[in-house]
């Protein structure tokens, strides 16, 4: 037969373990420092694509990057959308109408997390369907990174892909930029 006291202490112990900090979890200090503190739409990644290999463009592939307090890539939990508008070059705010649809994905879970991260890149991707056609566009991402922890801001202008013409373009030819002088002098 148990002991009283055992009985109510079993419990007690039972839920004192229970609130050990989770040694995976991030202090607060290390949060800010580790944790996303900017973003960019990468210039170089992002791009209107061709996946069907039709040689007509699909969509905007978008390439996501977070950064750190050291300017470094990081993951962050939390939702990007992704907003399209027409390029007006001579108003300061180049965002002219917006395209009515808007692109939202979550990444809450370790599935949607692993679905957009790129590790060769070091940032996230995403596949807008929308071919912007032949004029140039103003994208537009805003990463929400949920419980008020705020939210980041970019964006970027597409300029539209030169036209393939079908013809595979020549190879550059290259050249010294002087002539090299003759072996001994003379």
């Amino acid at each position: 037969m148990p002991r009283p006291s055992l009985c109510a202490t079993l419990p007690l112990l039972l839920l004192l373990s229970s609130c050990a900090p989770d040694p995976k979890a991030r202090t607060a200090e290390e949060a800010k420092m580790f944790g996303p503190q900017s973003m960019r739409i990468h210039p170089t990644f992002t791009r209107v694509k061709d996946w069907t290999g039709d040689g007509k463009p699909d969509g905007i592939e978008a390439v996501v990057e977070l950064q750190d307090e050291f300017g470094e890539p990081t993951r962050a939990t939390g939702s990007v959308m992704f907003e399209l508008y027409q390029y007006r070059p001579a108003f300061p705010d180049e965002r002219g109408r917006r395209v009515p649809e808007v692109w939202v994905w979550p990444l809450q879970r370790a599935n949607e997390q692993a679905a957009h991260w790129s590790r060769a890149l070091r940032a996230y991707t995403f596949k807008i369907p929308l071919d912007p056609g032949r004029q140039t566009m103003v994208l537009e991402a805003t990463f929400d990174l949920g419980m008020d922890r705020g939210r980041l801001t970019n964006k970027i202008v597409l300029e539209p892909p030169p036209p393939s013409s079908g013809e595979i373009p020549p190879a550059p030819t290259t050249a010294p930029a002087t002539a090299p002088s003759p072996a001994g002098g003379g």
